[in-house]
Parts: structure tokens; C-alpha cells; sequence
């Protein structure tokens, strides 16, 4: 039981390794993909903002899924989709094909982080102990790999397809062959050894049980939805802001993102610790400090390398939010997991949505510096909603974790 829940949690971290590859390859190149297709700055945010939509549709659409088919299957046939749409990207050459290629995209991804979020939180419920920084860290991983990869192509000039294809062709069937071995949470209930730890996974993993309020997850919903305003203002705008603002070059402008995505999975390495040791509320409280201390820095940089200083300490304090927002509301709601990740995910598009071109609108109407004074004043919201991060005496978490005779994991606490 114990090597099915190992090469369980690698397969998903090697998900979520790859999502965070193509991700980064999309956004770093925003403005090698608007040079391409022609896209005006007054039709860009547009273009950014439909991807979050279908996302949400997507995770929509995967809530009721669930109920049919595991979330291993969902996510199985969502991460072709996601790398075959970012080819087409880079494919294209006319606003049609690139419009095609983002929906496809946006619907796959949302389908996509919620199944990976949802069997993340199975899992972490089966093992008892806070193990999701851990798979955000891989997707942070990702990041740092696919912003390499965007500089690699800006630096010698390649065309988009050129550059994202070596990526797709080595993801894509290491993600099909790595999809056999996902665990669902039904799957863990049936290899327990011990009725209590059946119990557990089997009351996490399901879409059904008790129905999720919305009035308890709102909280989670609205801090989730702060976390990406702040991290799309990185990920969509950072490029444009150095290159544009700071007057960096077009390769120094892939950096941010780079760099980013390094303090985050730094960050997100050690947050597991940190959460045992110190519990979810004042991680997350550090983070919010930390993150609106970024963004003040970047308002204020006067050039590329004190703007790269500021996006370094946003993704510090970001790290840590949204992996605790997705395993709060497991154990908000620990029969209805399914239902209560997909809902919040949701709120992650919200974010992307507001975000994208709410920076872009006030950069345009007043400046790109004020605009980064927004998701710094939205981020320390999050301090007042820090205590819906804590754990009850019967969870796990903030100094209650699940002693070790109940933990179906013990034995694995190299993974």
C-alpha cells in the first residue's frame, strides 16, 4: 500500500511539474505571442481574460465529472489537451487559430487544476500530514523550467512553435504513462490495511456526502481569489512591465518570471515544515506580509534588477497561500472534498479574470507602477481572514497532526 501511494504522489507531482512547464511557456511569451498574431494592447487583456473564463468553465464542468468518473481520469486526458492546445499557440498565424488554441487551453486547464488539486488533497488527508506545498513546489519546478525554456527561445530568436515543441514532445507521454499510476481516493480506500485509514481517504475523496456551503468556503473563496490577482499581475505582467516601465531588454523581461517561480518553489520546499510547525494561520499571515511587501518594491523600483528584488519577494509570500486555501477546504468540508476544491478553483480564474485586466486597464488609463499598488493592498486582506486556515482538534495540522499508528504514509517520509 505504502508503493502505491508513493508512486501515487510522484505521478501527481510530475503533474503538476508539467502544468507548471506549459504554463510558464505560455505566459513569459505573451509578447512574442502578441508580436505574432498582431494583437493590439487594447485587444490583449481580452485574450488574457478569456483563458480564466473557460477555466472556470472548466472547473465547472469537473465538479459534476467527478461524480461519474474519478478525478485520475479526468486529469489523465486534460494534460494532452493543455500541451497539444499550447502548440497550437505557437502554431498559428491568424487571431482565429490563436482565439481556438487559448479556448481550448483555458477549458482544458481548468479541468486540469482541479483534478490535481483534488486527488492532492485526498492524498494529504491519507497521509495525515501537510504534504500539498509539496506538489505546488513541483509545479513551481515547472515554472522555473518553462521561463528557462521562453528565455532559451527569446535569446535565439526561435519561433513559438520551435520553442514549445521539444517540451510537448517530452511531457506528453511522460504525462500519459506517468497517469497510470494516479491514486483516487476510492483507490486508496481499497489498499488500506486498517479500517480507520479507509475511513479517511474514503470520506475525503468523494464528490458526494455533505453538500459544501458556500457561506464557510467563502473565506477560503475570497482569498484564493486575492492570491491570483496577485500571482497573474506576476505572471502576465511582469515581462511587459520591465521591458515596457524599467526598460529591460526583451530576454531580461522572461527573468521575472523566472525568478518567481525559483522563491516559490524554495518557498513552497520548506512550507510543509513550517505548516507543522508553526500551523497553516500564521504561514498564511506571513505570506500575505511578505507578498504586499513585494509589490511595494516593484511600484517603487527605478530599474529591472530592484523590480526582479520586489517580484522575488511576491513569490515568497504567495508561495504559501493557495496550496493552504485547497487543503483548508478539505478539511472544511472532508466529505465533500471534491466539491469544495472544484468550487474554490474556481475563484483561482476569478482572480486571473480581475486581475489581468484590471492592471492592464489602470496601467493604460493612469500608470503600471500605481497599478501594482492594487494586489499590494488586496493581498493584506488576506490577514483578516487568516483563521479560517485552522485545523480542528481532529485534524491535522497546527499541532494536531494525526498520530503516527493512524498514518497510512509512515514508513515514507523520504517522499
Amino acid at each position: 500500500m505504502t508503493d502505491v501511494l508513493r508512486r501515487g504522489r510522484a505521478s501527481l507531482a510530475f503533474s503538476f511539474f508539467a502544468q507548471g512547464v506549459a504554463f510558464a511557456l505560455l505566459v513569459t511569451r505573451i509578447p512574442a505571442i502578441q508580436d505574432r498574431y498582431d494583437v493590439s494592447d487594447g485587444l490583449l487583456p481580452a485574450f488574457l481574460a478569456a483563458v480564466p473564463i473557460l477555466a472556470g468553465v472548466g472547473s465547472v464542468c469537473t465538479e459534476h465529472l467527478v461524480k461519474r468518473v474519478p478525478p485520475s481520469h479526468v486529469l489523465r486526458w486534460a494534460q494532452p489537451v493543455v500541451l497539444l492546445a499550447l502548440l497550437g499557440v505557437g502554431a498559428g498565424d491568424g487571431l482565429w487559430q490563436l482565439g481556438l488554441a487559448l479556448a481550448a487551453f483555458g477549458l482544458a486547464v481548468g479541468a486540469l487544476d482541479a483534478s490535481m488539486n483534488m486527488l492532492g488533497v485526498s492524498l494529504q488527508h491519507t497521509y495525515g500530514r501537510s504534504i500539498m506545498l509539496g506538489f505546488h513546489a513541483a509545479f513551481s519546478l515547472g515554472g522555473i523550467v518553462g521561463a528557462s525554456l521562453a528565455w532559451a527561445g527569446a535569446h535565439w530568436d526561435l519561433a513559438l512553435f520551435v520553442s514549445y515543441l521539444p517540451a510537448v514532445l517530452v511531457l506528453l507521454p511522460a504525462a500519459l504513462v506517468g497517469s497510470r499510476w494516479y491514486v483516487d481516493g476510492s483507490g486508496q480506500k481499497d489498499t488500506q490495511a486498517g479500517a480507520q485509514a479507509s475511513g479517511v481517504a474514503g470520506g475525503v475523496s468523494g464528490a458526494g456526502g455533505a453538500g459544501v456551503g458556500f457561506k464557510l468556503l467563502l473565506p477560503l473563496c475570497l482569498v484564493m481569489a486575492i492570491a491570483y490577482i496577485g500571482d497573474s499581475t506576476v505572471s502576465n505582467w511582469s515581462a511587459k512591465y520591465l521591458q515596457d516601465v524599467l526598460g529591460s531588454s526583451e530576454q531580461l523581461a522572461t527573468v521575472p518570471y523566472n525568478v518567481y517561480m525559483v522563491t516559490t518553489l524554495l518557498g513552497r520546499a520548506v512550507g510543509d515544515f513550517g505548516v507543522r510547525r508553526f500551523g497553516a494561520v500564521a504561514v498564511v499571515r506571513v505570506g500575505a506580509v511578505v507578498a504586499a511587501a513585494g509589490f511595494g518594491v516593484v511600484a517603487v523600483a527605478p530599474g529591472a534588477w530592484v523590480g526582479m528584488l520586489g517580484f522575488t519577494l511576491v513569490g515568497f509570500g504567495l508561495c504559501v497561500i493557495v496550496p493552504q486555501t485547497f487543503a483548508a477546504a478539505g478539511r472544511l468540508f472532508p466529505g465533500a472534498a471534491d466539491a469544495a476544491v472544484a468550487r474554490l478553483n474556481i475563484f483561482n480564474y476569478v482572480g486571473f479574470l480581475i486581475g489581468s485586466p484590471l492592471v492592464g486597464a489602470l496601467g493604460d488609463a493612469w500608470s503600471y507602477r500605481g497599478a501594482m499598488l492594487v494586489p499590494m493592498v488586496l493581498v493584506l486582506v488576506t490577514l483578516f481572514y487568516a483563521r479560517s486556515f485552522a485545523s480542528g482538534p481532529s485534524r491535522y495540522g497546527d499541532g494536531h497532526e494525526r498520530p503516527r499508528t493512524a498514518d497510512v504514509g509512515r514508513g515514507s517520509n523520504g517522499l
